[in-house]
């Protein structure tokens, strides 16, 4: 399975005309799991259902939509913990190999 990482800083919506992150999802051919601030940006990027009272079948699908999002929630909070990088000063395009690098290391790490 290949890993998209694509971030920005604090609470944003990333799917702008910058990120393009559904249209690098599509091509890469795989799906999206997101959180609700993507419901509705494509057909590729699957959100939670919204909203009280949902039937159980909703409930379910929501149930399994967390269980799927959590191992990339848990790492990016171990991420967070990694003090090289709060404060980059290499050139932007390279945040994705340390961040990747970063990511061995904490699995190594960790067993």
């Amino acid at each position: 399975m290949d890993l998209l990482i694509a971030a920005r800083r604090g609470a944003r919506h990333q799917s702008g005309p910058i990120w393009k992150i559904a249209e690098r999802i599509e091509a890469a051919r795989v799906i999206g799991l997101g959180d609700k601030g993507y419901v509705g940006l494509s057909n590729v990027v699957f959100c939670p259902f919204e909203g009280r009272g949902k039937p159980q079948r909703k409930k379910d699908a929501n149930s399994t939509h967390a269980k799927l999002r959590s191992p990339g929630e848990r790492a990016i909070a171990q991420l967070k913990n990694w003090k090289v990088l709060r404060r980059l000063r290499c050139c932007p395009q390279r945040a994705g190999q340390i961040t990747r690098a970063v990511l061995v290391l904490q699995l190594r790490e960790a067993g």
